[in-house]
């Protein structure tokens, strides 16, 4: 296939770049640049494609014209596609793929033009040869796009072979990865190029998987970002000019090894999440650049700006979270002040770049921007604020405000009312916890009526779950009194914004209820006692450990030494944990969830427990206990409330069952053992003939720690033994109807 001197071509690239994409494409020596949505047309001969793949920072893909043609139906579509010469473009063998977009009054489905297109291909080198070509969706050597719009087509081949963002550095990345050539993009915009040549550093307080540092280091270093991708589009086309292509190569690397050899400028990350920090190391490691890009754990709470040698100008570059979840925005503002402070403080006359997908974010850091730059980070509308550190002042962010400002004062008198609360509860509940040594308690519930939340602090997080308002508060109403609640408690109690979750349970109807509120999957270790325990802020209304059963659970601990211990809904196991560590000689536990079992495992691994004495069984618990032989000295029968789960038979009341429950549970008991039964059903009663079996003894009031005793319905706990007419027979097994 011969090729012309000059040739059109076409790069997509993300929206909001297409005019850095133009000149950049122009520096490389294309002509003709013309710019149009999401993409650049360009003008060069071959060894400029070449270039482009190799050296492009901003484009997604390469694409060379084929056809372009005049198509109504589908019939007028294959026979433009059987008339091109498909030999020229590949061998029949081959692999080959059609990515096919668009539509018009005749073909309206993308995945029958696709199939269309494919039989055109196909029957063109049956004609020619008698044989035909294969199809390979995920791996082909060649892929064409065909786009359609009304009654134009164009067909491309992909020559790049797969978005040239994949640098080949990344292999994982954190939660919301920023893509490399939108990362180059911002960089551009925040003029690093020209602060690196002048000695200046990059910083990125929040750096997740090392994206933007590594593409600042690249630029800086000269390193071409298609180095080090392991396979392009052209490779398997006939019309590759394989020597045009090392001599690009060849001058890449000998550039790059230039660059690496230059002392490069100053560019260091940090993050909070050292898992996050470890994909971070990993990615720089890939590229060789461990000695020019350095990233640690730490908070932005306790970032300063490096003092090991004098940095007097540099370019501060993040990408923070935004909220989507309710009241995550709320939390976030904080997280923003908190980055315009440490700018403030730290970086001052320094420049810095913030990347946001919203704008009321952005103002929160309290500084003025300079310049906003309109992009879109996939399909999100987004905003790149630049920042001025040497002329900024840092004022006050207010807080959103609903549309009717009449309720201000209102709003900020009763923050700091509820803040006030917050600081008595604590200082009332210290000398127990500093005594008892306890990290995770209730701080507040509902205390003041207005604000119906319950406050629980984990160590160093705060979860916060709202309580349904009455019908008679209005969504506006609670909505407010939420604000006030999420603005009163980052200073009240003395945490970072992104360290408090918050749920909100109002008008959840049905299974919604249980539903995930997120999926972030993050565990964090809090103790209790001896014990280390998993919990969730965030995925779910319900962390994975109910605080109030403290003292049961320490309880149970304190008697479980060489006793053969049973979990029955067993949730995430904190009290077979608080067993193992008591020395239980085996612990049994029975939950029917995967998930809850899986929690328990982590939490037996994260305390060194062998699974080889701590059992765990996925069973409904009812039929279960119909079945079992063995027999145990010590019981925990903590059912729901109400369960209908899919995985189970009929449907669970605790008041209505319970009766059958604890007797099917009680016949599995040792002689001379025990089993505490407890629930949290508000009123409760413990059926009369099941207090004429057994010897049943109320400790409500003794399974309440000093921060539950304002609310002693919260549980209701029960110590049962076999009576004296009981004493050492095993009761017989009666069916379980539920």
């Amino acid at each position: 296939m011969t090729e012309p001197d000059e040739q059109q071509w076409f790069a997509s690239c993300p929206k909001g770049i297409e005019s850095l994409l133009a000149t950049e494409l122009s520096t490389l020596g294309a002509s003709s640049t013309r710019e149009t949505v999401a993409g650049v047309y360009f003008e060069g001969p071959l060894e400029l494609a070449y270039r482009a793949c190799m050296w492009s920072r901003l484009a997604n893909r390469i694409l060379l014209p084929v056809v372009t043609a005049e198509v109504q139906g589908a019939d007028s579509l294959y026979r433009e596609l059987h008339q091109v010469n498909w030999g020229q473009w590949f061998e029949i063998s081959q692999t080959f793929a059609i990515d096919f977009s668009g539509q018009n009054q005749e073909i309206r489905n993308t995945q029958f033009g696709a199939q269309r297109s494919k039989d055109a291909i196909v029957d063109w080198f049956v004609e020619k040869s008698g044989a035909r070509p294969s199809v390979d969706k995920r791996s082909p050597d060649l892929r064409f796009n065909i786009r359609l719009a009304k009654s134009r087509m164009v067909v491309t081949m992909d020559f790049s072979g797969g978005s040239l963002h994949r640098r080949g550095y990344r292999l994982k990345a954190g939660e919301a990865p920023l893509k490399e050539n939108l990362a180059a993009a911002l960089l551009l915009r925040a003029d690093w190029p020209a602060m690196a040549a002048r000695g200046g550093a990059l910083i990125d307080p929040m750096c997740g998987s090392a994206t933007l540092l590594l593409e600042g280091a690249m630029m800086a270093a000269d390193i071409a970002p298609g180095l080090n991708r392991q396979r392009f589009g052209f490779e398997n086309w006939k019309g590759h000019r394989q020597h045009l292509w090392q001599e690009v190569v060849a001058q890449a690397q000998e550039r790059a090894k230039i660059g690496r050899a230059t002392r490069l400028p100053e560019i260091r990350g940090y993050d909070a999440d050292p898992k996050v920090v470890r994909l971070a190391q990993d990615n720089i490691a890939r590229i060789q650049l461990q000695k020019a890009v350095r990233v640690s754990c730490k908070s932005l709470a306790d970032l300063t700006r490096p003092s090991h040698l004098p940095l007097p100008i540099g370019l501060l570059i993040c990408n923070p979270p935004y909220g989507e979840r309710l009241g995550e925005k709320e939390s976030l503002l904080y997280l923003y002040r908190e980055l315009g402070a440490l700018m403030m403080r730290e970086f001052r006359g320094w420049s810095a770049a913030v990347f946001t997908s919203d704008t009321d974010l952005g103002k929160a850091t309290g500084l003025r921007s300079h310049k906003r730059y309109a992009l879109f980070n996939g399909a999100i509308a987004s905003s790149l604020l630049l920042f001025d550190l040497e002329k900024n002042e840092l004022r006050a962010p207010a807080l959103p405000r609903d549309n009717d400002d009449s309720h201000l004062s209102e709003i900020s008198q009763g923050a700091q009312m509820f803040a006030n609360r917050l600081r008595k509860n604590r200082k009332r509940l210290s000398r127990w916890l500093n005594k008892e040594q306890i990290g995770c308690y209730r701080i507040y519930d509902a205390d003041m009526p207005e604000y119906a939340v319950a406050v629980d602090v984990y160590g160093d997080n705060v979860h916060v779950a709202e309580y349904q308002a009455p019908g008679s508060i209005s969504e506006e109403a609670a909505g407010r009194r939420f604000k006030e609640v999420v603005s009163a408690l980052p200073d009240a109690l003395g945490v970072p914004p992104h360290a408090i979750a918050y749920k909100q349970r109002r008008r959840q109807r049905g299974s919604r209820q249980y539903e995930k509120e997120d999926d972030r999957g993050e565990l964090i270790s809090v103790t209790e006692g001896p014990a280390r325990l998993l919990v969730n802020l965030w995925d779910y209304l319900d962390t994975g450990l109910f605080l109030d059963h403290r003292p049961l659970r320490m309880r149970i601990a304190r008697e479980a030494r060489d006793k053969d211990f049973l979990n029955l809904y067993c949730y995430t196991g904190a009290a077979t944990v608080h067993a193992a560590l008591g020395g239980a000689r085996r612990t049994t536990s029975i939950d029917l969830s995967n998930t809850y079992l899986g929690w328990l495992r982590k939490n037996l691994a994260h305390n060194g427990l062998a699974e080889a004495t701590n059992e765990l069984v996925r069973a409904d618990c009812v039929p279960w206990l119909q079945q079992v032989e063995q027999q145990y000295d010590l019981i925990l029968l903590d059912p729901p409330s109400f369960s209908n789960s899919k995985r189970m038979d009929g449907s669970f009341d605790v008041q209505r069952d319970h009766g059958q429950l604890i007797r099917a549970a009680m016949a599995t008991l040792k002689p001379g053992g025990q089993m505490y039964f407890s629930n949290n059903r508000r009123g409760f009663e413990l059926d009369q003939d099941l207090r004429e079996s057994f010897n049943c003894i109320d400790i409500s009031g003794e399974t309440l720690d000093p921060d539950f005793q304002r609310n002693p319905k919260i549980h209701c706990c029960w110590v049962l033994t076999q009576g004296s007419g009981a004493a050492g027979i095993k009761q017989p097994k009666e069916p379980v109807k539920v």
